[in-house]
């Protein structure tokens, strides 16, 4: 026995994950998740139905669609095809058509931030955007849809021409519908998500420049950046990336200071790519581990528990709400480092997370995951109305059952087919 409070005790050392209960207790909070979103989200007139905390469509009428929630969720039923949920196929073939019908817009190229029934609602071209349909296209070439290939070289080449700054390493923000500059803004926030979509893109299709552009952009970021800055990652660029500590945008796409989230799910993918790139880069794996650590020290509330969603560069609370993604991420990166470095830091870590999200987040009465707290802990809508949708609670289920060697995609296969990959 020890009394080290960073030692877990003898009688209780073992890893969670490797627990018959505990993977059976991930199995049923992701069949729960599933059960929540897939058939409420399902708009028969095409896409997906956001939903409200009580699991009904925010706008029954006429739902907004957004290019994020139609590409995460058809992500997220390749997820539920490749675990064996009956009716994922139906769901990514739903969205892929909506995607590929809809969000692509023929006549200049690109796909639209979000539509509704009468059409365009913004048609503005995000690079956050890209980054998910490629992700979405990617997915679904796993699972054989017949539209993915199309998908994948169609927003491979508008990565490409449009976004992709080759001097930098790195994609532009954001366009008008006709490829005008909307601003010199630039962001790590979408980068973050390209990186993630490059990876599975890498998987899919074998195709070394994916990898190539995703370690372009890690460099920029992490190891340019933010390992200069005590490992804390910074959100905003000027046009010729230089850091932009005052700017003021979107607190949920761009939000202000910084985000221990976003370190939180770069620790994962840093170390994703370490291993997608034969574990040739050691800074990857150094600067995972320093995001992880500096998340927790500055971002997690020492009172109530909770990750205070931005903080200031004095590194104070500037928003002090607890979101569901930061959690999600954390215990994704726990697990996905804890795997590789048997560190009790990271298991006592993932401990903790699940306690948090089982005493606080997961909302036992309705469905989900709350998707915003208080300081204290009560749920509340500063910033999000309903529950927009389950990628990050998903893989915060699925991460740890699978082997950690590559994007949870391909961990699903290769658990299945190991002789394939």
């Amino acid at each position: 026995m020890t009394n080290d409070p960073n030692r877990l005790p003898e009688t209780n050392w073992g890893a969670w994950q490797s627990r018959p209960f505990h993977r059976q207790y991930l199995m049923t909070q992701a069949n729960r998740l599933f059960d929540f979103f897939e058939a409420s989200s399902l708009n028969p007139k095409g896409g997906f139905f956001e939903l409200s905390d009580d699991g009904q469509p925010l706008s029954p009428e006429n739902g907004l669609r957004q290019v994020h929630v139609t590409t995460r969720m058809i992500h997220c039923a390749t997820i539920g095809s490749l675990i064996g949920r009956p009716g994922s196929d139906e769901i990514v073939d739903h969205g892929m058509r909506y995607l590929w019908e809809k969000h692509r817009d023929q006549r200049n190229g690109g796909y639209v931030w979000s539509l509704d029934d009468d059409g365009y609602v913004d048609d503005s071209k995000q690079a956050y955007g890209h980054a998910f349909v490629l992700l979405a296209g990617a997915s679904a070439k796993l699972v054989g849809h017949p539209l993915a290939d199309q998908v994948i070289a169609d927003v491979t080449e508008v990565i490409e021409q449009r976004f992709w700054d080759k001097k930098i390493g790195a994609v532009r923000e954001e366009f008008g519908n006709d490829w005008r500059q909307i601003s010199t803004y630039r962001g790590q926030n979408s980068n973050m998500h390209l990186t993630e979509a490059l990876m599975a893109a890498y998987e899919a299709t074998g195709e070394t420049e994916y990898l190539r552009k995703a370690t372009k952009i890690a460099d920029l970021i992490i190891h340019r950046n933010a390992a200069k800055l005590d490992y804390r990652v910074a959100e905003h660029f000027h046009e010729d990336w230089s850091l932009d500590k005052d700017y003021l945008g979107s607190e949920m796409f761009r939000p202000s200071g910084t985000t221990p989230g976003h370190a939180l799910e770069w620790s994962r993918l840093l170390f994703q790519l370490f291993v997608l790139c034969r574990k040739e880069h050691s800074w990857m794996t150094e600067s995972a581990r320093g995001l992880f650590r500096q998340a927790i020290d500055l971002g997690w509330d020492k009172v109530h528990g909770g990750f205070f969603y931005t903080l200031d560069w004095n590194n104070q609370p500037i928003m002090r709400e607890k979101l569901w993604w930061p959690v999600a991420e954390a215990i994704g990166a726990a697990a996905y480092i804890g795997a590789y470095d048997h560190d009790d830091y990271y298991q006592r870590w993932y401990r903790k997370l699940w306690d948090f999200a089982e005493n606080h987040v997961i909302d036992r009465e309705r469905g989900g995951w709350h998707s915003e707290l208080t300081e204290q802990l009560v749920p509340t809508s500063r910033l999000f109305v309903g529950k927009p949708d389950l990628y990050h609670a998903l893989q915060a289920c699925l991460i740890p059952l699978y082997p950690v060697t590559g994007s949870l995609t391909h961990g699903i296969i290769e658990a299945d087919h190991p002789k394939r990959l």
